[in-house]
């Protein structure tokens, strides 16, 4: 028997026991986590640190305060999650108790990534802790210092049993994904995540993928340049790039391609100085074989900014390309770094050409200052997210589902997202024995009249707050009737209140 199958027999064991379903347990859990949080706050900036060169102003930003968020938001509103959710009867059930009752799914199984290695890990654990469920955490073994420190510190503040920690590499990983799970929760690139489709077919387990693909941003040209380039340039170069929503290429139209570089280059020199390399908040790239791999993209294109590199330090510029094509190397996959390309379109309908010909991406970005083209873009392509006038802020709304579309995923988390997610919204009818006459249109023999009946009282959806209003609405109505015929009956020689003088008499 491997560790990793021990591991997760002792998880479903514990979960059997039912301890992680009372609200006061999941509660107490969350808690923790977030104690975890605060209390290891500078252990964790170390971490990520030593991984991908982010400072800790950058990392409590984009890691651990939207960790606390998603923690607070969850205690906060966990009762009402986890409450029954009346649905609308039929006149069939109209007497009956009709609900949707969430339920924990079991044992869960949570994939890391390494370019956010805490939130992007941990925020799924917080919706699993929250439905009631167990969860093995796989942290992604290509941040390895972060990795080993939530293996070392994570069972401290958790239950052990519960939420167990597997650090490791391929071979865990695929060890792990022979395990029968409740669900599987992925974070990664598309690869991976058939692999991990796969493994979960085997014992039907359903999956949450949040992928990536290649994000468009598309400029209008009447757009204010220096505003968009701004917000742009952030959201493409925060973590050296390695941001699963950022803008992955630019549409724009040839006009305005010249001045949409030298803002870039002015936002570039402002955010990360003359010399990103040596600039605190500028990181790097996460290993050698990602450094290579992005080198190779910019084969065949124009650097209009940037491109220095130095592969000692894993480090490349904040670097931009122009006139580039469909067919450019760059354009066949993912970036998933500090490289951003330029494409000139004619327009608005051009750019959705291009963007509906190819796969659905994670996030889509517009800016524009008209809300009527704006409107049009969302009504006529399709994406995980779509963003006007920003970039990335998207990711922080707790009230937004987070997920992608056809190849950039499948599933949704953050807030109750991320609860309903993981949660089995079991279906419940709760019947009494009595009013059998009622029940009689649905025996046998099945008359043309009963079907009459059929039709009424089973097509016909009763909207029980509907009627509570109608009927509060008939009460206010007859306590106002009420009231003026009280002041009818008043006398104005008598100086006691109407109410009084109506039901105390002379």
């Amino acid at each position: 028997m491997s560790k990793e199958h021990q591991v997760v027999e002792r998880a479903r064991r514990a979960f059997q026991t039912g301890k992680s379903k009372p609200l006061e347990f999941r509660l107490n859990q969350l808690k923790s986590l977030h104690r975890f949080i605060n209390e290891r706050r500078k252990d964790i900036a170390d971490a990520v640190k030593k991984d991908l060169n982010k400072s800790g102003n950058s990392t409590e930003l984009f890691e651990t305060l939207s960790l606390e968020g998603e923690i607070n938001v969850a205690v906060e509103r966990l009762t009402e999650w986890a409450a029954p959710r009346p649905v609308e009867k039929s006149l069939v059930t109209i007497a009956d108790e009709v609900y949707i009752r969430p339920e924990p799914l079991g044992v869960v199984l949570i994939i890391g990534a390494w370019n956010y290695p805490w939130v992007v890990t941990l925020q799924p654990l917080v919706g699993a802790i929250a439905a009631g469920n167990a969860a093995v955490v796989k942290p992604s073994e290509v941040s390895s210092h972060s990795a080993k420190l939530m293996e070392e510190l994570l069972p401290l503040y958790l239950h052990e049993e519960l939420y167990p920690v597997v650090c490791g590499g391929v071979s865990e990983t695929q060890e792990l994904l022979r395990q029968r799970f409740d669900h599987v929760f992925y974070t990664g690139n598309s690869t991976v995540g058939r692999l991990v489709m796969e493994a979960a077919a085997r014992h039907l387990t359903p999956v949450t993928l949040e992928l990536g693909g290649k994000s468009p941003c598309y400029i209008d040209k009447n757009v204010d340049l220096t505003v968009a380039c701004r917000r742009i340039t952030w959201g493409k170069f925060v973590n050296c790039g390695q941001t699963c929503i950022a803008p992955d290429y630019i549409l724009c139209e040839p006009s305005i391609q010249n001045r949409l570089v030298e803002e870039i280059r002015k936002c570039i020199t402002e955010f990360y100085t003359d010399d990103p390399k040596n600039f605190e908040d500028y990181g790097r790239i996460i290993n050698q074989r990602h450094f290579q791999r992005l080198m190779s993209l910019l084969e065949g294109s124009t650097v209009a900014i940037g491109g220095d590199s130095d592969e000692s330090q894993c480090y490349i510029a904040p670097t931009v390309l122009k006139d580039v094509t469909g067919d450019s190397k760059v354009m066949q996959e993912e970036i998933f770094g500090p490289i951003l390309p330029i494409i000139t379109i004619s327009g608005v309908d051009e750019a959705i050409q291009f963007i509906n010909d190819r796969e659905k991406p994670l996030a889509l970005y517009v800016f524009s200052q008209d809300n009527k083209l704006i409107r049009r873009v969302v009504a006529e392509t399709s994406s995980g997210a779509l963003v006007a006038n920003d970039c990335l802020v998207h990711f922080t709304i707790n009230a937004l589902p987070f997920g992608g579309v056809g190849k950039s995923g499948m599933g949704q988390y953050h807030g109750q997202h991320s609860f309903d997610q993981l949660s089995h919204l079991r279906a419940c009818l709760i019947k009494k024995l009595n009013m059998e006459a009622a029940n009689a249109m649905r025996y046998p023999p099945h008359t043309d009249k009963k079907l009459g009946w059929a039709r009424i009282f089973l097509l016909k959806q009763v909207n029980l707050g509907r009627l509570r209003r109608m009927a509060m609405l008939a009460m206010f109505t007859a306590l106002g009737a009420f009231i003026v015929q009280l002041r009818r009956l008043g006398s104005k020689q008598h100086p006691i209140p109407y109410i009084v003088h109506y039901f105390v008499p002379g």
